[in-house]
């Protein structure tokens, strides 16, 4: 009885340290504003590149296809980029070859920036290739940079303290989306 009384404690001292910052309406929402963004920062263009870093940025990147579908005549092409974040060198590979953004708009996509590491290895795989122009996109900056990354288009910008951190769910069997705080 005594460990059943432990678990239910536990359970409920977990939820309540996990502070609801998005739910999945305004994850869309989000989602959408910042394809009209993109939309009209590329009014001029054919084809964009939206390079998802795995794997929330590159689920967020999927969610931003299927709006762009819808609102622009983009031709559009979606790529993943695999890091290895814990590197203190880029190492770095994609799933498609240069010839795919080659002289394109690319969009980075990450689903937080903290520090920016992630975002500036992402970059660092198109710094060798001739591109129009990158951008970058987020769902929330957390505003901790240390390196000197900007993000261009941003879902939530959201001041936390070192210790917190921000967590995204996205397209995870038998959960709803959502961000929180914990």
């Amino acid at each position: 009885m005594l460990k059943i009384v432990l678990f239910v404690f536990n359970l409920f001292d977990t939820m309540a340290s996990q502070l609801l910052i998005l739910n999945k309406k305004q994850i869309q929402q989000k989602i959408d504003r910042i394809a009209y963004q993109i939309l009209e920062d590329n009014l001029n263009e054919k084809e964009i590149v939206l390079a998802g870093i795995w794997d929330r940025g590159y689920k967020l990147a999927i969610r931003l296809e299927k709006v762009l579908k819808k609102i622009s005549g983009f031709k559009l092409t979606l790529l993943r980029i695999d890091l290895q974040k814990e590197s203190s060198k880029l190492v770095a590979k994609t799933d498609l070859d240069e010839s795919h953004w080659r002289n394109k708009v690319i969009i980075i996509i990450d689903d937080v920036l903290n520090s920016g590491k992630t975002l500036a290895y992402g970059l660092g795989v198109f710094l060798n290739t001739p591109h129009k122009k990158i951008r970058t996109v987020v769902l929330v900056d957390r505003s901790h940079k240390i390196f000197p990354i900007a993000t261009d288009f941003v879902g939530l910008e959201l001041a936390t303290i070192l210790k917190e951190h921000v967590d995204v769910v996205m397209d995870v069997d038998g959960e709803e989306d959502r961000v929180y705080l914990s």
